[in-house]
């Protein structure tokens, strides 16, 4: 059966009070959107069509060519029914039509496969209901005495009666292409809001003696819309739920799943233990048997096996296997941190690569410097890589010792096994096994104080 999936995501989301197009908005670290697409996509034959209309611009920017677009002209009146018709070219060679909403980002896939199955196995049309209590101001679902769906009443055209029902309309629908093309036409906008709705393409269906089947959702909280940021807010804690029981099930231990926050595209390998508070990001890649202590942000971040990260913000960056990492560390983009290494509190590490067992403990900066293995960089240490226009960069060789309260003035070479004294503002290079002192001899007066005193220099 040629399927086409039909997004609808023209509308103008005024309730969200936000420049963002309303089906743009992240849920979960992704916009809402994509996941609409990800559950419609393999039910449709040729690529999926997203009705467009106010900032359309930004929705083109963020699908591209992942999807072909139909236009809704305001001129033409508003209301779900009418980028259906805007679509009647690319649709009319279907044999039936997925409708879905970019503001319903909680839909199953499998609930897109049932209503498409239900057309598949001989139904004219299928839609997915769900009973809801307390009952949102969604359309009612009206059935015949025989259990049928009658039609669709939307919540402002509802008689006192009609607002008593339960089942709700959730917006999928899928239609025999041919059939719902000859009704669209006899859809007016005789109602409340003076608008073309959609569903009255279902009670067509029922005059015409079509087949019209309603599925009732097992899980009504799929069924929840986006209308406004408190919509937002609801949706994200449900789609967190089910991101959390994934990796659960999957056997990542989360202290505290409540006060945890995952996105979707965030990989998390079994053995690994998250406690609350952290914030896991993007593309990030968490190893098996990783242990991030409360309070940590890793955004597009790997790490590696049995590391320990501990209140720390790690950004585009890798860790090794073993490493730890923090209290209080930030690893900016473009770190490269090796295995059984240790980067300690207050540590700042920025577009440098650290060598396996290197240990930069504390109140150190590193920026733009390649460090190898075994290094011990001892508190307060300053790579010196900005001359107030251009940033330079640093080598610090296997095996060296980098006292505490050091500058390393870029472009500098450390080599191998050398050491530098505590102090020291080193501006050049050093040979591999040397000793650098860069710093002026320590010299001592007894008696200044009392002398400038005497001469009233000092209180």
């Amino acid at each position: 059966m040629k399927t086409v999936a039909l997004i609808l995501a023209a509308g103008k989301g005024e309730r969200m009070r936000s420049p963002l197009h309303k089906v743009l908005h992240s849920l979960c670290g992704r916009p809402m959107i994509d996941y609409v697409l990800d559950a419609v996509a393999p039910l449709s034959n040729q690529k999926p069509l997203v009705a467009v209309s106010f900032e359309k611009e930004q929705i083109l920017a963020h699908l591209g060519s992942r999807v072909d677009y139909i236009y809704q002209n305001p001129q033409d009146g508003w209301g779900t029914a009418v980028p259906v018709k805007a679509a009647k070219a690319q649709i009319a060679d279907s044999d039936c039509v997925l409708i879905a909403f970019g503001d319903m980002p909680l839909v199953y896939a499998q609930s897109y496969q049932t209503v498409f199955s239900a057309v598949e196995n001989g139904a004219d049309c299928a839609l997915l209901t769900a009973v809801m209590d307390p009952t949102p101001k969604y359309g009612r679902i009206v059935r015949k005495a025989d259990g049928r769906v009658a039609g669709i009443v939307e919540d402002k055209d509802c008689t006192p009666e009609q607002l008593k029902i339960k089942e709700v309309n959730a917006s999928v629908y899928c239609f025999k292409t041919e059939k719902l093309l000859s009704v669209l036409d006899e859809i007016g906008n005789s109602n409340a809001k003076g608008e073309y709705y959609l569903t009255d393409a279902i009670a067509l269906f029922v005059q015409h003696g079509w087949r019209v089947e309603g599925i009732v959702a097992q899980e009504p909280s799929q069924c929840q819309g986006v209308n406004d940021m408190a919509d937002l807010a609801a949706a994200e804690a449900l789609m967190r739920a089910r991101i959390h029981a994934r990796h659960m099930k999957n056997g990542v231990r989360l202290i505290a799943p409540e006060n945890t926050y995952i996105d979707d595209s965030v990989q998390i390998a079994p053995g690994a233990v998250i406690y609350p508070g952290c914030c896991l990001e993007g593309a990030t890649v968490i190893g098996q048997d990783v242990t991030l202590l409360p309070n940590c942000r890793v955004s597009n971040a790997q790490i590696g096996r049995a590391a320990r990260v501990e209140s720390s913000v790690i950004l585009d960056s890798q860790i090794g296997e073993e490493t730890t990492v923090g209290p209080n560390a930030y690893i900016r983009p473009n770190s490269r941190i090796g295995a059984h290494c240790r980067i300690g509190d207050f540590v700042e590490i920025k577009n440098a690569v650290i060598g396996d067992g290197t240990k930069v403990s504390h109140l150190t900066y590193v920026g733009d410097a390649d460090l190898g293995r075994d290094i011990n960089l001892g508190c307060g240490v300053v790579f010196v890589n900005y001359d107030g226009k251009n940033k330079y960069r640093s080598t610090v060789g296997d095996h060296a010792f980098i006292g505490c309260n050091c500058n390393l003035v870029a472009p500098v070479q450390i080599g191998a096994d050398a050491y530098i004294a505590a102090g020291s503002t080193v501006t050049q290079d050093v040979e591999s096994g040397a000793l650098c002192i860069a710093r002026s001899r320590q010299s001592v007066k007894p008696g200044w104080v009392a002398k400038r005193r005497e001469k009233g220099l000092l209180k």
